[in-house]
């Protein structure tokens, strides 16, 4: 484990049992992103570049925000 995390779970020690378990959900939700991602490279590349695409033939439409 890394100095910086060993620091800061020395200080999440610290907090009350709820923030500790709301702290660790966000840490397992970051995780689980990571995975979700790190299995989805492939299909995120062909996207992206099927969205250049269609960009560049000026097939897409501004957001109306």
């Amino acid at each position: 484990m890394v100095a910086e995390l060993k620091k800061v779970l020395k200080q999440v020690e610290s907090l009350s049992g709820k923030r500790q378990r709301e702290l660790a959900a966000l840490i397992l939700d970051e995780i689980k992103w990571d995975k979700t991602f790190e299995n989805t490279q492939d299909e995120l590349t062909h996207l992206a570049s099927e969205a250049v695409g269609e960009y560049k033939a000026r097939k897409t439409k501004p957001l109306k925000i």
